[in-house]
């Protein structure tokens, strides 16, 4: 050992460990791909002092978590709270969706038909194939573009195709994921969340926000205000990187499954500027989005979740959730870029202490 390893080693164990209680991994089953966290291990006093730093330092209500995947330590910022989640919840459509092809209860394979009735609202990319006399496809084209795209419709489709919401509750419950709700589905929380009751009609052009619009102004702030104190779709970031981090290491879904989903949420294309925006040459991101409505100036709702890869292969989950701002964009993406690099420096500065 030598004494830059020591001096790391002894730094990283005087560490404090922040508030907040661990999440236990829970194998269930399947072989993990890697060796099991230690539940106690303390997490860097220098990354956890900075990630307090930006969450106090943030115009807004934020939520951040970050766990070590390969040690088992976990820092957060007020990351016990729930937050509205929006397209983050499709994360857990699709492990539903994949443990339902391990059980094969379904296959990737599968064809599924698109019709008008199947259309949702906002991001819906396929729509202009189903409005072009139907589409026909896969569930796995459809996970695809449920987390790559955050294509709406695409999300809604996969989900009645496994189960629907109960399914998704049923995989985040037995699993013991913790703090993590899940709604019915997007048409019912964009309505809830607007101050309406979903009709179908919705889905076409700009029919959703026309009937928004005609609400009075006192309606639509007591359902968005009612969201932001209760998210429907709410979530700890505690729980979302406790989720993360049993899945990278083989805890959820099979090794072929496993290893499936995150490449595809490595080809996420949204939120470039997010998480993604603090990575250094070498690393890599395997992540989800969220973006909610946006009443006045006030959004609802501006997350990105994911699991970070260093060039030797340690990884950490990472969870930054914004629940109610009226920052400028570029301010929330520049925190999202900074606890990215946060992660990044108290990495390479414990460097040493890796190679004992």
């Amino acid at each position: 050992m030598t004494s830059v390893g020591l001096k790391s080693a002894a730094a990283l164990l005087l560490a404090l460990v922040p508030d907040g209680a661990a999440i236990a991994a829970q194998p269930v089953g399947a072989l993990p791909l890697q060796r099991p966290a230690t539940a106690q291990a303390a997490a860097p006093a220098m990354l956890a002092s900075r990630i307090r730093e930006l969450g106090a330092g943030f115009d807004g209500r934020v939520g951040i978590a970050v766990r070590s995947i390969d040690e088992g330590w976990w820092t957060g910022w007020k990351a016990d709270e729930l937050y509205p989640q929006q397209s983050v919840s499709k994360f857990w459509v699709a492990l539903t969706a994949m443990d339902a092809v391990d059980k094969r209860r379904v296959s990737l394979d599968d064809r599924v038909s698109l019709g008008r009735d199947d259309l949702t609202l906002f991001h819906q990319p396929i729509a202009a194939r189903v409005l072009g006399g139907g589409h026909t496809t896969t569930l796995g084209a459809l996970l695809y573009e449920a987390i790559t795209k955050s294509d709406n419709t695409a999300n809604d489709k996969l989900l009645r195709s496994v189960g629907g919401p109960d399914a998704v509750r049923a995989f985040i419950t037995g699993h013991n994921l913790g703090a993590i709700r899940f709604y019915d589905g997007e048409r019912a929380l964009q309505s809830r969340i607007a101050g309406l009751i979903w009709s179908q009609n919705y889905s076409i052009g700009d029919a959703f926000y026309k009937a928004r619009n005609a609400l009075p102004y006192a309606v639509r702030k007591a359902a968005f205000d009612r969201y932001v104190q209760d998210p429907y779709d709410g979530a700890a970031p505690s729980a979302i990187v406790g989720a993360l981090a049993r899945l990278k290491r083989g805890e959820l879904l099979s090794p072929a499954s496993t290893a499936r989903l995150l490449s595809i949420m490595g080809n996420t294309k949204t939120g470039a500027n997010r998480l993604k925006g603090g990575l250094k040459p070498g690393w890599s991101l395997s992540h989800k989005t969220g973006t909610g409505q946006v009443l006045g100036n006030v959004q609802a709702g501006y997350n990105d979740i994911g699991i970070l890869t260093a060039p030797d292969g340690r990884s950490y989950a990472v969870a930054v959730m914004i629940k109610r701002t009226s920052t400028p964009l570029g301010v929330r993406m520049a925190l999202m870029n900074n606890v990215v690099r946060a992660v990044i420096a108290s990495h390479e500065a414990r460097g040493a202490a890796y190679t004992l």
